[in-house]
């Protein structure tokens, strides 16, 4: 069973709300050089369509800062500005029209420019992530702490929302992310005690899958499943869309999300009579070719101990014998032999069918 959620404040990034009572957020960040503007928003659009909620664009130059009030005014999500060293990059992005800013304490050197940015901020309801990384914590921190551990996060994270309650802006939320999860996991619990801001949880650097996925489903999970966290980022090195799949399997996982297909399958045995690794791959290849995003549940079994069961448990699903299995639908067997060569035909129909019902 799940803790009850942490209560934040909320937040409004763009029109899409964060913390307090709102759903958890998937976020991604684009791999696109940002002044190319056709580009990032092709893949923003790519990211949208696989069910991310906000995304970040990196601003290393200023021909990127300057690509983004043509962003802001065509992209269908919420776009928040990635802001290192150049304060100037962030009043750029403000005056632009940009839906939200990432700064990090560890490299915006000085706090009147930070302060500036606060102001700007305000006037114009955009609010801000401070977002500190283990791999760019403030020099002084590190002396103090001996390394980048989760009480030296969280202190570079807390000094910093200081300099914005200053200005009065509280429009804030905080990330506090590192590579190794389980120092991830005890910043952020640390965190949650110590403020009610909303937090953006992610394991930053996770690497490529499948080691990536694990050690963000490890971090990230954990958290969520306590309580804590208003918006998920999964690091991936690989194509965002992955990232937010990934992302959006997690929460699926805790059943504190609802979308597009669940696709449960046995992990075979000496038991199956088919080959449930192929059949499974052709299962979900299909299914994603339809594009169906409702909610289904779809099982593929490969034998007579689980499998009905299973089936039964899911939407709709095949349980496999020897060349036949029977196709299950809502707990009910429509077919008792369907032939193994019409298994996969039979899901998707069956899958389409139910998506146009619901």
């Amino acid at each position: 069973m799940l803790s009850e959620r942490r209560k934040s404040r909320q937040i409004t990034v763009g029109w899409v709300e964060v913390g307090g009572d709102a759903p958890i957020r998937v976020q991604s960040m684009t791999t696109t050089k940002t002044a190319d503007v056709n580009a990032t928003l092709q893949q923003m659009a790519a990211l949208v369509a696989a069910g991310c909620e906000i995304v970040r664009v990196a601003v290393p130059h200023w021909d990127d800062a300057r690509a983004l009030k043509e962003i802001a005014e065509h992209a269908t999500i919420p776009v928040v500005a990635d802001i290192h060293f150049q304060w100037k990059y962030a009043m750029a992005a403000l005056e632009g029209g940009i839906h939200g800013l990432r700064i990090n304490p560890g490299n915006i050197k000085y706090q009147d420019k930070v302060r500036l940015i606060a102001r700007e901020a305000k006037a114009r309801g955009v609010p801000i992530r401070i977002g500190v990384n283990a791999g760019s914590l403030e020099k002084d921190l590190l002396a103090k702490h001996g390394r980048p551990s989760a009480e030296a996060l969280v202190e570079s994270a807390l000094n910093e929302a200081r300099i914005l309650e200053d200005e009065d802006f509280t429009d804030i939320k905080i990330s506090v992310k590192h590579s190794n999860p389980a120092e991830m996991i005890r910043a952020y619990r640390l965190l949650a005690e110590a403020c009610d801001y909303p937090l953006h949880l992610g394991v930053t650097e996770a690497g490529p899958s499948p080691a990536g996925a694990v050690k963000s489903a490890v971090g990230i999970g954990t958290l969520l499943a306590e309580g804590i966290g208003d918006t998920i980022r999964v690091s991936l090195t690989d194509d965002p869309v992955e990232e937010v799949k990934t992302g959006i399997w997690i929460l699926q996982s805790l059943g504190l999300r609802r979308r597009g297909l669940d696709l449960v399958a046995c992990p075979s045995c000496g038991r199956a009579e088919v080959d449930v690794l192929g059949l499974t791959k052709q299962v979900n290849e299909a299914l994603e070719r339809e594009g169906i995003t409702t909610p289904i549940r779809v099982a593929v079994m490969g034998c007579v101990v689980n499998g009905p069961g299973e089936a039964r448990e899911a939407d709709l699903g095949i349980a496999a014998g020897k060349g036949y299995g029977q196709l299950i639908v809502r707990g009910e067997v429509q077919e008792h032999r369907i032939p193994e060569d019409r298994f996969v035909e039979a899901l998707v129909a069956e899958a389409k069918k139910m998506a146009a019902d619901r």
